[in-house]
């Protein structure tokens, strides 16, 4: 008789027929996977698969890499222009030129009648370098309005802002490899198995062959805090209190770094005196986590060889976002763990090219962190362009989240909208769709026709996604990686360079800006502007980037002719004396008080709310939404619940229940589980016209981030659960 595995048929791979992979990098989160799409014979794509000499993710795929390739034939593409005279009118098709020329004649009409700015532009985290770089040089050397702005601001932002105010500029200081050096590693509001799965497996794979401890901060019991060595359950938003109060600890037990604070810092004087005020007894009342604690953290912290904290949108999304950058880089800098293996603050980004648009799009400034503010750099880039630098603005314009609430004041009339969708993204659904229905003019550019946003569009233009174009996209540790096209786009819809290169072409009639046509001459010409910046790229070529498989920054051109071959593992800044990008080289340390100006939990609305992601899910599930493989795991929206919670309100697992918050309300399944605390409920915010109708809009006063983790709610139980198990489909659906 035969047993186990002899008897059982052997596990057979579905052969797909491929006859040739293409090249590319991952287009979902910021990783930066390098990825192969097999074609059939028929030149359909038909599978992918991770690109094992890789160094991201050395041949590895998250679900929704593994299914990529089925983004190109996925339902709701938008295959041609299309225009109306309302938005509340139908569509009819239009040609190409009929398309651009109105939005070109609506700009010129509505900066015209109201002035420059009236007009706004918002970009995405998931284009091509080369084409945030083209929109940038048309947006600030042609059309000229200041309010222009990409929708990165809603989860990297406050990291910008962070990085800038501690480091004098933007761009993450440490890379993956650091995982496989530190002695101790805190992850501040960052869930890597279901956010980052791959940099989860690095961290993974490095944590089992040094057995560093690993601390997660989250109001939620996570996958991460789950393999957690200690997890500390924060009150929401709060970061700040817990950070002072572990520089207390460090500083009155002289466990601080003070060498490297002389050479390397200023203000420790003044930060010291804020962190006085939060001892752990003090500080315990307030973000929740006992003094004990506090201590043991802050020694396990601080005594570490090299220690290391990652973040994403749990610090980044809050009213302290900014602050709580700032935070995670004082507890760095006074520990010496800035530029060292294994020692870095290293935030966690969200989009698949988010740093690309933080680096070239000029949506903050101009290219490469350059600043709007500074006459040199304005002269330095108009010169470069061939444009007057008295067109630029003197300072950066509004932010997305402001340019919002400009439009429902009546100070925006007209937006032209690439690639996002903020009636999905956006806090506070009900707000922004009266916003929308104020302006005059709005145009919306995107692969997708059904996005919630189209429906207040007077103009759509259908482009191509991810490996449909060329270019190259910069991940989390700032690697360079390639993007070579698989495929055309559907019908008549066209890559998002050749859309604004021939908006250019109506703005430049006379030629005197150039626009290069191809993407790898427009990186030769970026690269030229980077010489001598911090993101100095200028050893780099397409073909040297796709034969490492990414190339982090800088890599220089003088590197390049001394024949180093880029590194495979990775780079960091600030290494060996410091040297950050302020005029005096030093970092500053900020001290921070905190001002409770959160929404919480009262008696009208006794239960957090709390947002997050799903591992088989994309932002607004516009992609995988349309993904069978993917939208089968998590079809309708859910609320984690506490069972005990549950059993007070009478709510059975599988029941339908309503969210209300201040502002609308939401219906939901409940799931009881014990990986939220009792006045708390988590909603996935992938569901349209579902957790953002009760998300809360005030913003970090620097980074003009939305607060979306600091909401309050009360759940009904819904009687008639057949009427809400419909509604619950229709949301399904786009």
């Amino acid at each position: 008789m035969l047993f186990g595995r002899r008897k059982k048929n052997p596990i057979k791979i579905a052969d797909k027929g491929v006859v040739e992979w293409k090249y590319a990098a991952c287009g979902y989160c910021s990783t930066g996977c390098s990825i192969e799409v097999g074609l059939n014979a028929e030149g359909k794509p038909v599978a992918s698969r991770g690109v094992a000499d890789a160094d991201v993710n050395r041949g590895k795929l998250c679900l929704k890499g593994i299914f990529e390739h089925e983004l190109f034939t996925s339902a709701g593409r938008g295959t041609k222009p299309l225009m109306r005279a309302r938005w509340h009118d139908e569509w009819r098709p239009a040609t190409w030129d009929a398309a651009l020329d109105t939005l070109h004649d609506e700009i010129v009409r509505i900066q015209a009648a109201y002035g420059r700015d009236s007009f706004a532009i918002i970009s995405t985290g998931q284009m091509l370098t080369e084409e945030f770089y083209t929109l940038g040089k048309l947006t600030r050397g042609l059309i000229g309005t200041n309010n222009y702005d990409g929708n990165t601001t809603l989860c990297m932002s406050s990291a910008v802002s962070g990085y800038k105010r501690s480091f004098g500029s933007d761009g993450p200081p440490g890379c993956y490899e650091d995982f496989e050096h530190t002695d101790c590693l805190i992850a501040w509001g960052s869930n890597l198995p279901e956010q980052h799965p791959i940099i989860y497996w690095r961290l993974k794979e490095a944590q089992e062959k040094r057995n560093f401890p690993l601390i997660v901060v989250d109001p939620r019991v996570t996958m991460l805090a789950q393999n957690a060595h200690m997890h500390l359950p924060i009150r929401p938003g709060t970061d700040v209190v817990l950070q002072n109060a572990l520089m207390h600890v460090i500083f009155k037990e002289g466990l601080h770094d003070q060498r490297y604070i002389d050479a390397n810092t200023i203000g420790v004087d003044a930060l010291r005196a804020e962190v006085e005020k939060y001892d752990p007894v003090t500080a315990s009342k307030i973000c929740g986590i006992d003094e004990d604690t506090i201590r043991v953290v802050a020694r396990t912290f601080a005594k570490a060889e090299a220690a290391m904290q990652i973040w994403t949108m749990g610090i980044n999304q809050s009213t302290h976002g900014s602050d709580g950058v700032v935070g995670i880089n004082n507890l760095a800098l006074i520990t010496g763990n800035i530029g060292k293996p294994g020692g870095t603050s290293l935030s966690i980004t969200g989009q698949c090219n988010a740093m690309g648009t933080r680096e070239w799009s000029s949506c903050s400034g101009l290219p490469n962190y350059r600043l709007l503010e500074v006459p040199e750099h304005r002269e330095e880039v108009a010169r470069f362009w061939n444009v007057d630098p008295e067109f630029f603005p003197k300072k950066r314009g509004m932010l997305q989240t402001d340019i919002y609430q400009a439009m429902e004041a009546g100070q925006i009339k007209g937006i032209w909208l690439i690639a996002t969708n903020p009636l999905s993204s956006l806090p506070n659904t009900a707000r922004i769709r009266r916003a929308m229905e104020k302006l005059e003019f709005c145009c919306v550019q995107d692969c997708y026709q059904d996005s919630e946003s189209a429906q207040y569009a007077h103009v759509f233009l259908p482009a191509g996604t991810w490996a449909e174009k060329d270019g190259v996209m910069t991940n989390t540790e700032r690697r360079i990686n390639r993007v070579k096209p698989v495929t055309l786009p559907p019908g008549e819809a066209k890559p998002d360079l050749w859309i604004f290169n021939r908006v250019a072409e109506r703005f430049n009639r006379e030629g005197r800006v150039k626009f290069p046509e191809n993407a790898a001459d427009i990186f030769l010409e970026m690269r030229e502007i980077s010489r001598g910046r911090l993101a100095d790229i200028s050893g780099m070529d397409h073909e040297l980037i796709e034969r490492n498989r990414g190339i982090q920054w800088p890599y220089t051109a003088e590197q390049r002719q001394r024949g180093e071959t880029p590194p495979k593992g990775g780079k960091r800044l600030y290494t060996a004396d410091g040297t950050f990008s302020f005029p005096d080289g030093r970092a500053k340390l900020i001290p921070l008080p905190f001002i409770d100006n959160n929404e919480v939990p009262d008696e009208m609305f006794p239960f957090w709310l709390n947002t997050g992601r799903l591992i088989e899910h994309w932002h607004g599930r516009t992609k995988t939404g349309k993904i069978g493989n993917n939208n089968k795991f998590s079809p309708i929206p859910f609320i984690e619940i506490n069972p005990d919670a549950a059993a007070e309100l009478g709510i059975r697992r599988g029941e339908y229940v309503r969210l209300v918050s201040r502002r609308s309300d939401a219906v939901a399944m409940a799931m009881p589980t014990q990986r939220v605390p009792k006045n708390m409920v988590f909603l996935p915010f992938h569901f349209h016209d579902c957790a953002n109708r009760l998300t809360l809009g005030l913003l970090d006063p620097y980074s003009r981030q939305p607060a979306y983790k600091q909401s309050a709610v009360r759940i009904e139980r819904i009687a008639d659960q057949a009427a809400a198990a419909k509604l619950s489909m229709e949301m399904r659906t786009f």
